[in-house]
This record gives structure tokens, C-alpha cells and sequence, in this order.
């Protein structure tokens, strides 16, 4: 019930800056490999097609006005609540891969990591985010799953307020 206001205000200005879609959802890897949909707010330009943030940025691919401040302080990420509620995700975890990313999705599969359910936010992203390679990634969220309880995971959600705040290595 929080999240509405914030939501209904971030809906219209999306609309006001590009126009819509407002939302998009992006196929993405959950709990024991299983394809999901999540939801996100679009910071692209319409017909973007689903790529990691690198391929994007190596095609030259840029964020609409509002969705660089979208990304910038992770309120893209505010829709992804509806799959929390349905069960898709957590708050915290390891952070979903898109279904393209097969090479993150082998790393996590070796180490054992894909049978956590992924998270809103995750020790990676708190760690450094899109600064952080494949392999720093997988393994911060293997150090998570090895560690996962209510107290590690309050404390990350702390330091990601932190973090956002400080726009800390965001894209």
C-alpha cells in the first residue's frame, strides 16, 4: 500500500516523458531455473528488445530522461513488488538474470545459487552493482546464499537504502 502513491506518480510522469508502455515485463531466471515475468517500469525507448545493461550499452542504447533517474536511484525497480507478492521473487536475494544471460545462468547453476528465489536487492547490488564483473557477482551471491537468514537479509536491506540514496553504482 506504500509503494501506490509512489507508483501512480512515477506511472504518470513515464507517461507525460515517453508516452507508454508505462510498465514492461522482462523474462527472467527464478528459483530452481524457472522463467518468470517480472515487472519494471520502462527507462528505455519503446521496442527496446530484452538485453543485459552491457549489450545495451554497447548497441548504444540510451535511457529516456525520467528513466535515467529511474535507474539512477533504482525506482524501476518498485513494480517488481507484485512479484514479490505472487512469489516470484524476494525482497532480497540474488538478483534475477535475464533469460539471455546464459553464461551468468551456467556460473550460477555450478555454484548452486539458482535454488534461491531471487531478491529485489542482493549483496551484489549493495557491493558495487553494474561496477561488479560475472564473476563478483556470483560470487557475492553465493556468499548470500551461504549466509542467507532474517538478520543478513534486514541488514542488506539497510545498506541498500544507503546505497540508492547514493546512487552507488548505478546505471
Amino acid at each position: 500500500m506504500l509503494s501506490a502513491i509512489p507508483i501512480a506518480v512515477i506511472s504518470a510522469a513515464i507517461l507525460l516523458d515517453s508516452g507508454r508502455p508505462i510498465f514492461l515485463r522482462q523474462r527472467r531466471i527464478g528459483a530452481n531455473g524457472r522463467g518468470y515475468l517480472m515487472w519494471k517500469f520502462r527507462t528505455l525507448p519503446r521496442e527496446t528488445p530484452q538485453m543485459s545493461k552491457t549489450e545495451l550499452q554497447d548497441k548504444g542504447v540510451k535511457t529516456t530522461r525520467l528513466g535515467r533517474v529511474l535507474r539512477r536511484y533504482s525506482l524501476d525497480e518498485l513494480p517488481q513488488l507484485l512479484n514479490v507478492v505472487a512469489g516470484d521473487m524476494t525482497l532480497v536475494g540474488p538478483r534475477p538474470a535475464l533469460y539471455t544471460q546464459q553464461y551468468l545462468i551456467a556460473m550460477r547453476t555450478a555454484v548452486g545459487i539458482l535454488h534461491a528465489r531471487p531478491g529485489m536487492t542482493g549483496l551484489a547490488q549493495i557491493s558495487g552493482r553494474e561496477q561488479l564483473s560475472l564473476d563478483e557477482k556470483v560470487a557475492l551471491d553465493l556468499e548470500y546464499v551461504r549466509r542467507m537468514s532474517f538478520a543478513f537479509d534486514a541488514s542488506i536491506a539497510l545498506r541498500t537504502a544507503r546505497a540508492v540514496l547514493q546512487a552507488k553504482g548505478s546505471f
